[in-house]
């Protein structure tokens, strides 16, 4: 199977990733905020929706499901913990999700913090994981606990380092800055800092990135105690 996977941008800067299968030009969409620009992508591309995604239940990724379902008739998929409208499978950890017309297994991880019920779906080097870790960054702990978030951050950075990472907001720019406050020293971040800019001058994403990619420039991998990482994440709430 030929896969490609593209952001649909929506909202101010959401991300809903398109994963494609060009063997049967069919697509799964993953945290669709809003349908137009959905069904302008479909359209565009001329492909059929498969399945929708759902990662957790904040507007910015659910908004687009009623209209979407209404339109397509296909499998919405979401967490079990989250109760969100229009759902046909809630699913939980180590559950494993397989969609017509897409010959790989997504295994779904619960990753609480941002919310309680948030999900991520993990297959085959990919990894959706809605709000909970950004590009240089984290989510902020609106349901959950410091020790939550930093629990899961180390679950997801268990994951294997070629592993990319979908996150489901345009934020790097903004995280590498105060990446570079938090560790001054660490040249890594400065060069990413770099690269990350030439993408957004051009406006083109700066996603995905690698889990590597993130262990050597994301603060909050590289928290050693939920202490560390709840100064960190309190530090960044207030920064601008």
């Amino acid at each position: 199977m030929h896969t490609d996977i593209t952001p649909i941008p929506a909202l101010k800067d959401n991300y809903i990733w398109a994963i494609m299968n060009r063997t049967n030009n069919t697509v799964l969409i993953v945290d669709p905020g809003e349908a137009e620009p959905v069904n302008a992508f479909l359209h565009e591309h001329k492909l059929t929706l498969a399945g929708i995604l759902l990662t957790h239940h904040h507007w910015d990724h659910t908004n687009g499901v009623a209209s979407l379902g209404k339109q397509h008739h296909v499998p919405v998929i979401g967490p079990e913990k989250d109760r969100i409208a229009g759902l046909t499978r809630a699913v939980k950890e180590g559950d494993e999700v397989n969609i017509d017309g897409f010959p790989f297994t997504f295994k779904v991880m619960e990753i609480p913090g941002h919310t309680l019920g948030h999900i991520a779906y993990y297959s085959r080097g990919m990894l959706f994981c809605g709000d909970t870790l950004f590009a240089a960054g984290c989510g902020r702990i609106f349901e959950g606990t410091p020790p939550q978030m930093f629990a899961t951050l180390q679950k997801l950075a268990a994951l294997p380092d070629d592993t990319n990472v979908y996150c489901a907001h345009e934020y790097t720019v903004n995280n590498l800055r105060f990446a570079e406050l938090a560790e001054p020293d660490n040249a890594t971040i400065q060069k990413r800092m770099q690269k990350v800019r030439e993408l957004r001058d051009q406006h083109l994403p700066s996603l995905p990135s690698t889990l590597g990619e993130e262990k050597a420039t994301n603060p909050f991998l590289r928290c050693d105690t939920v202490d560390e990482f709840t100064r960190l994440r309190k530090w960044k709430d207030d920064f601008r």
